[in-house]
């Protein structure tokens, strides 16, 4: 068994995924295909992850700003707002959540264009349940540096005030 089959078989479990203080991994999957919703949100409960749904990109702007998912996967093309606009609207409102395209119309210029506005990985539909688990790891593994950096630099914030500097 390689190293990427026991990964595989690590996420697969069922256990809850946890992040900082013990937290389960909650993802947000915004694609405006039910029956991939449903898909992607078995694959990800059976890896542990908390599942809510968007059915478009004004949909997960909105939840995006009112519960700050762990994580993002989002479709390109939707009806009302696309991925690519909703990837914006995501990037400055909360930017230390992992975003993760997942598109069907995955042209090396839009892959190009949504790393450089911040997603962290593009998937190609049809998927495989190999790059869900590898994009489930990479997002844990962002959201918890991220999670550190905020942690870290509130800490700092905080030694600033109580010595009284401005």
């Amino acid at each position: 068994m390689n190293s990427s089959e026991n990964h595989v078989e690590q996420f697969s479990t069922g256990t809850p995924i946890k992040l900082i203080n013990d937290k389960q991994m909650r993802l947000l999957i915004v694609d405006d295909s039910k029956l991939l919703r449903k898909k992607l949100r078995d694959e990800l409960e059976k890896l542990g992850c908390e599942v809510v749904e968007a059915s478009n990109g004004k949909e997960a702007i909105a939840f995006d700003l009112e519960h700050e998912p762990d994580g993002i996967i989002l479709d390109i093309v939707m009806p009302e707002v696309g991925g690519i606009e909703a990837l914006q609207a995501i990037r400055e409102l909360t930017p230390l959540v992992p975003v993760v395209m997942l598109s069907s119309a995955g042209t090396p210029q839009k892959l190009m264009q949504t790393l450089k506005m911040g997603a962290i990985d593009f998937i190609q539909k049809p998927y495989t349940h190999e790059q869900i688990v590898r994009a489930v790891e990479t997002i844990r593994r962002v959201r918890i540096k991220n999670l550190k950096k905020a942690e870290e630099e509130e800490a700092t914030l905080q030694d600033i005030n109580e010595d009284g500097e401005a």
